[in-house]
């Protein structure tokens, strides 16, 4: 019995074909709608995932290669190398900058203990000066003035750090579903991208090629904007502790590169290395140095990453340079190659319909 006929035999008339694709359609959205609510808390562990399994790729076929074909072991393998390689850079850096920071404020309490006078350089500052050494003068001669000001700092950060750490908690979470989603990313990666790719070329037709390969050379040019961009500043930087007379350059440039993975980080190392030469009293150094930071070693970040993914990538600068930065913005971490992704797929739209509708003889593309 077909399903106009059992319309017509329960008293009811034929369903009209607008109104089942309408629920059909309606169903579709609340899955999809529904489904999104469930995959937001990952979604970003997610990119970061597809992001580390793409970029690693011609490794895993190399591993592939040498245990003989086998792609699950060669998955395991490849998860394993990452969870070593990820677990000890953090667990460096979380070392060193315990082991620093404690050494720091150990050496700061002893000059405030020992009634430390800042520079004159220091002093002659407006407002700043002053007050600063008016605050240093306090809490050196008094110990409980010290004692008051680190309870009220301690009281200012307590809701901070518990949001911090919970904050590790979370990430913590999400580095193990990122590295567990590589593991099958690795295993059935290229049959989930195939699936993909055909399921876009029937909605698409043919021009899908150009957005996936649009993608897969932004994200690349994006990893090589990255990884050189934080070895010029760790290089530079290196250069500018030297010329300073800082202990162990070699080591603190490795360690600014290392920071200077993260956007905006290596300050974080320079600038408070430039600080505490002022506070040692070595004002031409940490004045060059910190001058050193700001007009050489920051401006790589922004100059050398978005170069190298204009030219890997045959993206303009300028639009590099948004995706970078309103990236950054708009997603995190991660914005960083989402952000230049969508520009690239956007720019392969404009350049096809440039092209369709350009004049014979006429380049279209910007």
């Amino acid at each position: 019995m077909t399903e106009p006929e059992a319309d017509l035999r329960s008293g009811q008339g034929p369903t009209p074909p607008w109104l089942r694709r309408a629920v059909i359609a309606a169903l579709l959205a609340g899955l999809l709608l529904v489904g999104f609510v469930v995959m937001q808390p990952f979604l970003v562990a997610l990119a970061w995932a597809a992001i580390l399994s793409f970029v690693t790729w011609p490794l895993l076929l190399r591993v592939q290669a040498r245990l003989g074909g086998h792609r699950a072991w060669a998955a395991f393998v490849m998860t394993l190398l990452l969870t070593l390689l990820l677990s000890g850079i953090l667990l460096w850096m979380v070392l060193l900058l315990r082991g620093e920071l404690t050494l720091a404020l150990t050496e700061l309490a002893a000059l405030l203990e020992g009634g430390v006078q800042l520079p004159e350089a220091v002093l002659r500052l407006p407002w700043l000066g002053p007050w600063l050494q008016e605050l240093v003068l306090e809490i050196g001669a008094d110990q409980a003035a010290w004692g008051r000001y680190a309870s009220t700092l301690a009281q200012q950060w307590a809701g901070s750090a518990l949001r911090v750490a919970g904050d590790l908690g979370v990430n913590l979470m999400l580095f193990v579903v990122s590295l567990l989603t590589c593991f099958f990313l690795f295993r059935d990666g290229d049959r989930l991208l195939e699936q993909l790719r055909n399921i876009l070329r029937g909605l698409l037709g043919e021009r899908v090629q150009s957005y996936f390969a649009a993608v897969g050379d932004t994200t690349r040019a994006v990893v090589y904007g990255i990884l050189l961009a934080a070895i010029t500043q760790g290089v530079m930087a290196g250069l500018g502790y030297w010329a300073a007379g800082v202990t162990a350059p070699a080591f603190w440039g490795a360690t600014t590169a290392l920071v200077a993975l993260i956007p905006f980080g290596a300050p974080l190392i320079w600038g408070p290395i430039g600080i505490w030469l002022l506070l040692q009293g070595q004002i031409g150094a940490g004045i060059g140095l910190l001058l050193w930071g700001m007009l050489a070693v920051s401006w790589i970040d922004n100059l050398v990453r978005p170069l190298v993914i204009s030219g890997v990538a045959n993206i303009p600068f300028l639009l590099v340079l948004f995706g970078v930065l309103g990236g950054l913005a708009a997603f995190g971490l991660v914005g960083l190659f989402v952000g230049p992704v969508i520009l690239a797929v956007l720019l392969a739209l404009w350049r096809e319909w440039a092209a369709a509708h350009a004049d014979p003889g006429v380049r279209s593309e910007p």
